[in-house]
């Protein structure tokens, strides 16, 4: 469903994405993975075809990002860090402006919003101005535009980042229901969440894949915290040469 092959961006000098490649099967959920500036964002972004690439190929559902752009956005539903929100428009007028910026017919615009709003768990606030909503419900209406068109890939950027526990619950149970029938690329800097969500992990580093993997081969004897650290910084090596120079 999502195929990255060669994947660079440079800005100016320096290559925020530097060479990479990694698959999601279809209806596949993926945690992607990395510290700041790793090269998270940039690589989603290109995916959702809203920024371009220096070289390299990305294709999602059978579509290339950079030679059929509208054919891929048509397919993929995308929340980035911060909700693209209209504060001063109301929660079913914004999702219904959306919808009109994704082509969906007149018809058809009325059942989409009101399909999201049930969906999203949005129906006390529907008339409510988008600015006047807590951060939980603004992640929310965020998900909700990512899926007014019903997309086959979502694609989510720190969803629950600055929520407080209650709604880190909430929006993980919805993310989990919404990663049922569809193909997910998560990245959050919160592991818990990959394990209860995800089946294969991807961890990027200084713009370079350090592990693409299964979840399932990675957490048998050892949790994904320490499988990250090891692929990161390196942590888990260095501890363990330390052991070994101490029984030595």
């Amino acid at each position: 469903m999502i195929e990255v092959k060669s994947l660079t961006k440079v800005y100016g000098g320096f290559a925020a994405v530097d060479d990479i490649s990694f698959t999601v099967e279809p209806g596949q959920a993926c945690g992607f993975l990395g510290p700041n500036g790793a090269g998270k964002t940039t690589t989603m972004r290109i995916i959702t075809g809203y920024m371009p690439a220096t070289k390299g190929t990305v294709n999602v559902g059978g579509f290339d990002v950079f030679e059929q752009s509208f054919e891929v956005r048509r397919r993929t539903g995308y929340l980035p860090e911060i909700p693209p929100l209209y504060v001063e428009m109301r929660v079913s007028a914004y999702l219904d402006h959306v919808a009109k910026l994704k082509a969906l017919p007149h018809s058809a615009r009325k059942g989409a919003v009101e399909r999201v709003i049930d969906e999203c768990g949005l129906k006390r606030v529907a008339h409510r101005l988008c600015g006047h909503l807590s951060k939980g419900f603004r992640q929310r209406v965020g998900l909700a535009q990512a899926l007014i068109h019903e997309p086959s890939v979502l694609v989510l950027d720190e969803p629950t980042i600055g929520l407080d526990p209650a709604q880190i619950t909430q929006i993980r149970s919805l993310i989990r229901d919404l990663a049922a029938h569809r193909t997910v690329v998560l990245s959050t800097h919160i592991l818990p969440e990959v394990s209860q969500i995800c089946e294969k992990v991807v961890i990027i580093n200084e713009g370079h894949i350090a592990l693409e993997a299964q979840l399932a081969e990675l957490t048998g004897e050892r949790g994904l915290e320490e499988v990250y650290l090891e692929h990161v910084t390196g942590e888990s090596r260095q501890r363990e040469e330390g052991e070994e120079k101490a029984s030595a």
